[in-house]
């Protein structure tokens, strides 16, 4: 009878109902936070925040899911038979009592729930590092402030400077020469300027000049600043989210989880390296920056402009940049959730915790990435990424962008009408007059073909990654007018 009542079967009706009622209760609890936290989040403006949580609860429904699985299969996954030589291979503690077959299956069975966790924290742990980017950018605003106050002066306006290139703060912090030396040179400096002073007042003015003259040359009072703010918002609704890839680093890194590997230690090392790295290339940027310009002249009139290019990051696409970014995050969270998911389960003693030895490095190295990667990678990839070919979609503001593009749909929709129309009256035409008519209507027809409504469409077309200096100069024209 004992066994028969740990059935549902034999289990009291009052029991099953309280049960349900009490997880019923703190589901619905849970999902009214959830609901009244963004609202509040809406009616505060904060979208990208608010789109954060919408992730977070994609998150919890699949968790859930999961966890539905789980139970579905409980008792097939415990009937599941492997010999008993493969039970003894790639355990992540060794074996001590060879005779017990619940320990294999228990194992198993955490297999599926240990990285749960460790998902959802990952998600979480990421909005510390947009936190704390956004107010290492925020610190750049008073920067921004000075350049806006000095262009509505109209003194500063009417001076006409001559600049030398050499004496310029942003040219001797940044050229160091030129050769093969100077080469080697600039990769040592750029490796250890992102952990002091990454960004100086010089490096901003110099990097915000120069995108505005690229691509917003016909506004050059836009507000630099706010535009890397919504940028960097844009970015984060993409690290927030977890993609197949780092699903496939996951099973990995369970895979790899064998006893006396340390496979948690060395594997701490990868995001470590590519922090470091990204960091590098990323101050490397600039210093490329520098020296064309210093390789290219001695004197400019008026102020010192930098040109942005794709080419001076990898393969030509800034973008990889943020994947990167985004695996670093990923990957270093996982590792501390994951460490804290073992000591709460299985007690700091626990043979899956390994040795106090490669503990200790493992959380130092953690904890390094995410401050240095929060007040240094971060804001030094939200402006230097800007230093590439085309510019995003963030240029415009968000009613702008709506706005362009309800207009770029509605002129798509009309061209089509447009030639319909066109097509059909042309077989009219031709079908009821002699071909010498037929000539003259259709060269009446081409000319409207060409109209200010494609001239539209194919600024609004290139908005997302194009020609942004004939964008941004419609733009203000129509504004003004």
């Amino acid at each position: 009878m004992v066994e028969e009542g740990l059935t549902l079967e034999y289990t009291p009706t009052w029991v099953v109902a309280s049960l349900c009622t009490v997880i019923v209760a703190i589901s619905l609890v849970a999902e009214r936070l959830l609901h009244y936290t963004g609202k509040y989040l809406k009616k505060k403006n904060q979208k990208p925040l608010f789109q954060a949580l919408q992730k977070i609860k994609e998150e919890l429904m699949l968790l859930g899911f999961i966890s539905l699985l789980l139970a579905v299969f409980q008792s097939r996954i415990e009937k599941l038979c492997i010999s008993e030589n493969t039970a003894k291979e790639w355990l992540p503690c060794k074996l001590t009592d060879a005779s017990s077959s619940s320990s294999t299956t228990t194992h198993f069975q955490t297999l599926f729930t240990s990285f749960i966790p460790g998902r959802l924290l990952a998600e979480e742990t990421t909005t510390p590092e947009e936190y704390c980017a956004e107010m290492g950018i925020r610190l750049w605003k008073h920067w921004e402030d000075s350049i806006s106050k000095k262009e509505n002066d109209p003194e500063e306006v009417l001076k006409t400077n001559f600049t030398q290139v050499q004496d310029h703060d942003f040219i001797r912090n940044r050229f160091l020469g030129f050769g093969k030396d100077s080469a080697l040179s600039g990769w040592v400096h750029s490796f250890f300027k992102q952990f002091y002073g990454s960004v100086t007042k010089t490096d901003y003015l110099t990097m915000r000049l120069g995108f505005i003259m690229t691509h917003c040359r016909g506004n050059p009072q836009f507000n630099f600043h706010k535009y890397m703010i919504r940028t960097l918002e844009a970015d984060f609704k993409k690290v927030v989210g977890i993609s197949w890839y780092l699903w496939l680093f996951v099973v990995i890194f369970l895979v790899l989880d064998v006893a006396g590997r340390h496979a948690y230690f060395w594997i701490s090392f990868i995001p470590f390296i590519l922090l470091l790295a990204v960091g590098t290339k990323l101050e490397h940027v600039i210093i490329q920056l520098a020296h064309e310009v210093a390789e290219k002249h001695v004197a400019i009139a008026g102020d010192l402009v930098v040109q942005p290019s794709d080419n001076h990051f990898w393969f030509h696409r800034p973008r990889i940049v943020l994947l990167l970014i985004h695996f670093i995050l990923f990957q270093n969270s996982f590792e501390i959730a994951f460490f804290f998911w073992i000591w709460v389960q299985y007690g700091f003693d626990s043979c899956m915790m390994g040795e106090i030895g490669y503990i200790i490095p493992r959380l130092v190295i953690g904890v390094f990435i995410q401050f240095i990667c929060s007040y240094s990678t971060l804001p030094l990839y939200v402006i230097v990424t800007q230093m590439g070919s085309s510019y995003k979609k963030a240029i415009f503001e968000e009613h702008i962008h709506e706005g362009l593009v309800g207009w770029a749909r509605m002129a798509k929709k009309n061209k089509g009408l447009r030639k319909a129309s066109n097509g059909s009256s042309t077989t009219t035409t031709t079908t009821t007059t002699t071909p010498g008519s037929t000539t003259h209507a259709s060269s009446q027809m081409n000319p409207k073909e060409t109209t200010p409504m494609e001239i539209q469409m194919s600024e609004v077309s290139a908005m997302e990654e194009g020609n942004a200096g004939e964008i941004a100069a419609a733009t203000l024209n129509d504004g003004h007018s």
